[in-house]
């Protein structure tokens, strides 16, 4: 180890508050015996007249301790868990979102499939075709909670909201009631049959009248 002893004043820089050796400077003074000094000549320059003739310091205080790394931060989601336990219970939490996610998806589609099985949702996509303007989706809003299995229902006899809807349909909204029984398959009354439920509706309507 060298001390600040082996260094000629020139080699010091002092303008810091902490005395440094110069960057390339190199120890050029030893304690060696008499015989193997080498004579020196002295600086006759200002600043080698102004500087103290001796100069003491402390060769601990030329050596600058490096400041500790900061510690990696484990707390990162991309960080590794430090113990088997730990990765146990990311992979839990990891799993139970991802069923977390796959139930919502059903429900959505659920959801998606109820809202299609229901006059509801054939109205709502009648509409966006504009196959019925808003007036006649107003007045078959009232089927709306009507499932569509029992329009598709193959049978001669028809319920109340059954004919009522269909008739509905099929006078205000031709074209929609084509594409509901061409288009979605769905087995809604053929029209002939429609002409004689309306005949029906007319005649019942007829005696009650009188």
């Amino acid at each position: 180890m060298l001390c600040s002893e082996h260094f000629r004043l020139e080699d010091f820089d002092r303008t810091g508050q902490i005395v440094r050796i110069r960057a390339g400077a190199v120890p050029s003074i030893f304690c060696f015996p008499a015989h193997l000094h080498r004579p020196v000549v002295s600086r006759t320059s200002q600043t080698s007249k102004k500087a103290p003739e001796t100069l003491s310091l402390d060769c601990s205080q030329l050596v600058q301790e490096a400041e500790p790394l900061p510690l990696p931060n484990v707390d990162h989601s991309y960080a590794l868990p430090s113990s088997h336990d730990d990765l146990r219970a990311r992979l839990r939490e990891a799993l139970a979102r991802m069923e977390s996610l796959e139930r919502e998806r059903r429900n959505a589609k659920d959801r998606e499939r109820r809202a299609k099985n229901t006059v509801s949702g054939l109205l709502k996509d009648l509409r966006v075709k504009k196959l019925i303007n808003e007036e006649l989706k107003e007045q078959l809003d009232i089927y709306s909670d009507l499932p569509i299995h029992l329009l598709s229902k193959q049978s001669h006899e028809y319920t109340k909201d059954q004919r009522e809807y269909a008739i509905t349909l099929h006078l205000h909204g031709p074209k929609a009631y084509s594409y509901l029984r061409e288009t979605l398959n769905i087995n809604l009354p053929h029209p002939h049959t429609l002409q004689s439920l309306i005949w029906l509706c007319v005649s019942h309507v007829g005696c009650h009248g009188h």
